[in-house]
């Protein structure tokens, strides 16, 4: 049976956490566990974020959620990002939409609150995953020894540049030494037909990453049809609830990549 879909964000609690001297608004579900920090896709948390987070939650793991852009809630909508909303990112000074050789300086605060998370929750390490705008944070994240486990979901910045990928040259050693002496495993997913992130960025990633990084594209196909078109959103809007859907056994693919890389 399909899981609910809701805007009720009251199962998680609301706290406000310093990073960096600045408060940020972050949503925690879950009292025990390895933690695991879920980044939301450009239009805020939205109801089947929380669907995701919920079934993350269920598996075993204390979930972090923090509340990077839009409406902090779950009521904010789940449709292409308005002009107000881009010319806002474009000047924000935490997103960084067309640059390729250097992460976001949201990423700063983010590996903060992994640290953080891992304090509070103990274990080998953290979880994370972006998504859409944040896809890629989860591999800057990765510099940070506490990350254990990123996953990229259609990571899609830099925009416009589809070969690139927003780290600095620093950046991609710390991580290619991670993976050599570490043995870190980056996964990420996406639509075959994707226009905002394209096979040549996995590509790029595959060239790069080398054995650290495993890609998976789904065809269009398993996309929800009630969701984003082309499908976009692999665990969120493109996910199709139901046993033997693609869209499900990749959720499930992400939560046993935790399992396996979290456990004590």
């Amino acid at each position: 049976m399909s899981d609910p879909v809701s805007s009720d964000i009251s199962d998680f609690t609301r706290r406000e956490m310093s990073f960096l001297g600045k408060s940020k608004t972050v949503y925690v579900g879950g009292t025990s566990g390895p933690a695991v920090v879920i980044m939301p896709e450009v239009f805020g948390i939205a109801p089947t974020l929380l669907r995701f987070a919920r079934w993350v939650r269920g598996a075993g793991f204390r979930v972090y959620i923090p509340a990077l852009l839009g409406k902090p809630d779950a009521t904010n909508e789940e449709k292409a990002p308005g002009i107000g909303t881009i010319l806002g990112l474009c000047v924000s000074r935490e997103f960084r939409l067309f640059s390729e050789n250097k992460s976001s300086p949201v990423v700063d605060w983010l590996k903060e609150l992994a640290r953080a998370a891992h304090k509070e929750c103990g274990g080998p390490g953290v979880g994370v995953i972006g998504m859409c705008l944040t896809g890629g944070f989860a591999l800057s994240m990765a510099v940070d020894p506490s990350v254990k486990a990123p996953v990229m979901a259609q990571p899609g910045l830099p925009a416009l540049k589809h070969k690139a990928v927003q780290m600095a040259p620093e950046e991609w050693r710390a991580v290619n030494d991670r993976i050599a002496k570490d043995g870190l495993t980056v996964r990420g997913y996406r639509f075959a037909g994707d226009k905002l992130c394209r096979t040549e960025r996995f590509a790029t990633l595959r060239e790069r990453l080398g054995k650290g990084f495993i890609g998976t594209e789904l065809p269009d196909s398993a996309g929800n049809p009630a969701g984003l078109q082309p499908p976009h959103s692999v665990f969120t809007s493109g996910l199709v609830d139901a046993a033997g859907e693609r869209t499900r056994q990749a959720a499930d693919e992400v939560i046993a990549f935790f399992r396996e890389k979290l456990a004590a």
